[in-house]
């Protein structure tokens, strides 16, 4: 059937059968992670920044190909989770930026919006990288601006972009060489194609003989009897549950000072006294609870939730002189939240776990320039363990998410704008959150002043947060922060998903994987000897601080095996041990010399 133009109902149309063809698949991309680890997210991401996309779009009515682009743009935009989700939505920001203007478009104005497309997804990446969806994309593009001055068929030109993108590909392995390595096409461009499969299965009309978007593992793409299309709205992440504050008693709160401070061990009468820290958790203990100590020659950091205040700054008198000190009665702090009629709001004690799918953008706290705190953070977590660190370090906001779940861009924009703060700074901890993180930092550009430092792990965010000083400048916090993320080698265990050869290991199903930043460094049957193997790739002149975060299916008599196993093969190194909680990964190390 020949189509001319694609108007406003047309695109609507073929955006659906796009993201119905994506959600099907959306497994499969999954499946295409370069690393076989039990996390692989990006059709996930795809598929919910997609959902996000359609949900504006069926929700606001008809109108020209321009402005429902627009709508879907607007979507895509806020509702964007990892690296391919902001890829994508830039996209069709750039697609939609080019329609602006136009009721419906013939077969060269179409060709042009998926090249502003391209254009404005490079720009968008500091470091475009070719052998992924920018590659994909880029290819189709270039050969429908090519084609559409021979067609004036919006179908057959469609049929056109997915073949050329289909080619694109299947050749992502030879520009990759990781992929050709482990045998896969790049996940975010078998994404893409899903989606431009749904586009063609729509205006072709022809369903029942749709050529196949798969191609899965190198080779040529096949064929297959498609689906009707009938779009699905995807599952939404569920709702944070609502807060505790209405239901728990303001005088149940047992330990009701939250209390934070540092010890310099330089100063004071008691300056150069040995800290033991085991001894002094212990006493804290006695009348607290949620403690977080971290210590090192010359500073402790303390974080208690205790009821004799008193009781414990004379004993951090012990060893040192206390500075910056913060004490909050978190009893009051209930009783205000419930006199407000704020009962279902976070205690300010506790992460606040902004929900994944927000309805709409929050607007900012409005509060005179005086009242405003200097300095807002935000950190990335999975973990009860992790958020509870990064709130002992002043963390406001804790966005649930990490590997297997990345927080969308309106989660970062909401969490930015809930925090009163003349500027705020983010901490992603992941690699695939960073352009989200970014995204948002640019959408508030000129409302709001914010910093994204692009830490790729939790132990790097960590050091991030440590390095913050609250009485420093921006610029300095920021060269501090960054310094102390460059210095921090990461490590994490989990176990593989599939067997596979990655350099110059034979990996396989169900056995345990050691990745050291972002290269695996040691494969085992068993889960000790992976991280003992992991560990001694780390560990350099074995007098390094190596802290570790326990996961929520690591044992106790593992993590006691594994800590006498470091005091035995490495007397000098310092160890500390803290549980993080996080799923998938049994152990976080980070090594700092």
């Amino acid at each position: 059937m020949s189509k001319r133009s694609l108007n406003g109902t047309d695109f609507t149309a073929m955006v659906l059968a796009g993201a119905d063809q994506l959600q099907q698949h959306a497994e499969h991309v999954n499946s295409l992670n370069v690393f076989p680890v039990p996390d692989g997210d990006t059709g996930t991401n795809m598929n919910l920044t997609m959902t996000a996309g359609v949900s504006e779009l069926t929700k606001s009515g008809s109108g020209g190909v321009g402005s429902r682009a627009g709508v879907l743009a607007k979507g895509l935009l806020m509702g964007a989770r990892g690296n391919s989700g902001v890829i994508l939505s830039q996209l069709f920001r750039g697609f939609s930026r080019y329609a602006a203007s136009y009721e419906e478009l013939n077969t060269v104005q179409f060709a042009q919006a998926l090249q502003s497309g391209v254009d404005t997804a490079y720009k968008a990446v500091v470091k475009p990288v070719e052998g992924t969806i920018l590659t994909v994309a880029k290819e189709a593009a270039k050969h429908a601006v090519y084609f559409a001055r021979r067609t004036s068929d919006i179908p057959e030109l469609m049929t056109e972009v997915l073949a050329k993108a289909k080619e694109a590909l299947a050749h992502t392995p030879e520009q990759l060489p990781v992929l050709k390595q482990v045998g896969v096409v790049d996940s975010g461009g078998q994404g893409l194609v899903y989606i431009y499969q749904g586009f063609y299965d729509y205006l072709s009309n022809q369903i029942a003989n749709a050529p196949s978007a798969a191609v899965g593992t190198q080779g040529q793409a096949g064929f297959r009897s498609a689906p009707a299309v009938s779009y699905t709205a995807a599952k939404p992440a569920a709702q944070a549950p609502v807060s505790a504050q209405a239901r728990l008693e303001t005088e149940d709160i047992e330990f009701l000072y939250d209390m934070e401070f540092f010890i310099n061990r330089q100063l004071g009468d008691a300056k150069g006294t040995a800290f033991d820290e085991n001894q002094f958790r212990q006493a804290l203990a006695v009348n607290g609870d949620s403690i977080i100590v971290i210590a090192d020659d010359e500073v402790i950091k303390v974080h208690v939730h205790s009821k004799a205040p008193g009781e414990v700054l004379n004993l951090a008198l012990r060893y040192g002189e206390i500075t910056q000190i913060h004490i909050l009665n978190m009893r009051e702090q209930h009783r205000d939240l419930l006199s407000a009629g704020m009962d279902a709001a976070p205690a300010p004690e506790l992460f606040a776990d902004i929900p994944a799918e927000k309805a709409r953008v929050a607007e900012p706290a409005i509060l005179p320039a005086d009242e405003l705190a200097a300095y807002g953070f935000i950190a990335v977590a999975s973990g009860q363990g992790i958020s509870d660190i990064f709130t002992s370090l002043g963390v406001d906001v804790v966005l649930s998410g990490g590997q297997t779940m990345n927080p969308s861009t309106e989660d970062f924009v909401n969490a930015i704008n809930s925090i009163s703060a003349q500027h705020v700074f983010v901490l992603p901890n992941n690699s695939n959150i960073v352009l989200a993180a970014q995204q948002a930092r640019d959408l508030l550009e000129g409302e709001r002043s914010v910093t994204v430092i692009p830490s790729k792990s939790i132990p790097q965010g960590i050091a991030a947060a440590f390095a913050f000083q609250e009485e420093e400048s921006v610029q300095i916090n920021t060269d501090s922060m960054l310094a102390a993320v460059g210095h921090v080698k990461t490590g994490q265990v989990t176990y593989a998903v599939r067997d596979t050869h990655f350099d110059d290991l034979e990996i396989k199903a169900g056995h345990y994987i050691g990745i050291e930043d972002s290269k695996i460094v040691a494969t085992e049957e068993a889960l000790l000897q992976t991280c003992e193997s992991l560990l001694e790739k780390m560990l350099i002149s074995g007098d390094e601080i190596v802290t570790i975060l326990t996961g929520e299916e690591a044992s106790s008599d593992d993590t006691l095996l594994l800590s006498n196993w470091l005091k035995e093969k490495y007397p000098d190194a310092e160890v500390e041990i803290h549980e993080g909680g996080q799923p998938i990964y049994y152990y976080l190390f980070s090594v700092e010399s």
